[in-house]
């Protein structure tokens, strides 16, 4: 294959990823925003988050500033902005802030020098806690503590359960390619025997939808 074909190619592989833009700010106040598809839930207590860097390219401007100031952002992208958070992909030079360029608002919270895009519905602010090598194509995990949560309130359902589709929260395929999702059910927690069972979205359950035999299947 040749190499783009091949890009494309592996990365629609993994299916839908979730989209992400990851503010930061430098030790003189230049800040920075850029699009990630591989941030990952890693652990709930404590509340871990862990995202893939690539090889240095000689740019790395996320890397640089969450190692200088140990402090950065995460924030859903949404359906009505998805495209400028496309363009922070492209290779601006350090002084030029993609909140700026691609017009995307600033927000701040006291104690906290990194960013928040203003127009995410869900976004969260994290404190670096690890940086692990990956020799085998040096990448970097990069793993954080959420330390802080900025959410649409009418989103969070009794059980804790977030409802990110009420926020238009968009997924990636490959590359270049943004979706918007249409749930099929919650299900309840899974047990030998006995067959799934359909909840609402406030987490009561409905009527058995499924059988244990088409589960098996």
């Amino acid at each position: 294959m040749s190499s783009r074909y091949r890009a494309r190619f592996i990365n629609s592989l993994s299916g839908y990823k979730s989209v992400n833009l990851i503010g930061t700010q430098n030790l003189d106040g230049q800040s920075n925003l850029a699009i990630f598809s591989s941030v990952v839930h890693l652990g709930a207590s404590p509340a871990l988050i862990g995202f893939i860097m690539r090889p240095d390219n000689g740019s790395r401007h996320t890397l640089e500033n969450i190692t200088q100031s140990q402090h950065y952002t995460i924030n859903q992208v949404c359906a009505d902005f998805y495209q400028a958070a496309h363009q922070t992909s492209a290779r601006y030079p350090e002084h030029e802030s993609e909140f700026d360029t691609c017009n995307l608002s600033e927000h701040y919270i006291d104690g906290f020098n990194a960013p928040f895009v203003q127009e995410s519905r869900l976004k969260y602010a994290v404190k670096l806690q690890e940086i692990m090598p990956i020799a085998i194509n040096n990448t970097q995990l990069i793993i954080g503590e959420i330390v802080h949560v900025i959410c649409q309130g009418s989103a969070i359902q009794a059980d804790g359960y977030i409802d990110i589709e009420s926020l238009d929260t968009v997924t990636a395929s490959g590359l270049d390619s943004y979706h918007t999702s249409q749930r099929l059910a919650r299900l309840a927690y899974a047990k030998p025997d006995v067959a799934s069972t359909a909840l609402k979205l406030d987490a009561t359950a409905v009527k058995a939808e499924f059988s244990r035999g088409v589960n098996e299947a």
